[in-house]
């Protein structure tokens, strides 16, 4: 009978690295905040919509006698989409808006905002009280 010999190689498992310094730690942190917070947004965009929910059709069986002391048709709509996006979007979503604000103040910012003085305009001062 032949006898089978095997040959054990071992390897070190790589291991990511343990990087302790500030760097890493904030980076970290980003991440976790971003995560934890998604997720919190994420659970108010559900409440808001079930809550949106429960507006509409209590709006819809008020009797019309008690219609001043319901809530308007634009809260119940508001509280159905925005709660919807966060409830689906959650932390992608407000920071989507987010980056379009930042587009904006980095346009301002930057010199792309064209200023024009009084006296480069015409007929500005070329009224009747010359």
């Amino acid at each position: 009978m032949p006898k089978i010999y095997e040959a054990a190689v071992l390897t070190q498992a790589s291991l990511p690295s343990a990087a302790w310094d500030l760097t890493s730690f904030l980076q970290n942190a980003k991440s976790q905040i971003q995560l934890w917070g998604g997720l919190l947004l994420m659970l108010l965009g559900a409440v808001g919509l079930v809550w949106g929910g429960v507006l509409l059709v209590k709006k819809l069986m008020a009797n019309p006698q008690s219609a001043n002391q319901q809530q308007n048709w634009g809260t119940i709509a508001l509280l159905i989409l925005v709660g919807g996006g966060l409830g689906t979007g959650g932390w992608s979503m407000v920071s989507t808006i987010g980056s379009g604000g930042q587009q904006t103040i980095t346009d301002l910012g930057g010199g792309t905002v064209i200023v024009q003085t009084i006296d480069k305009v015409s007929g500005f001062l070329s009224g009747p009280f010359k």
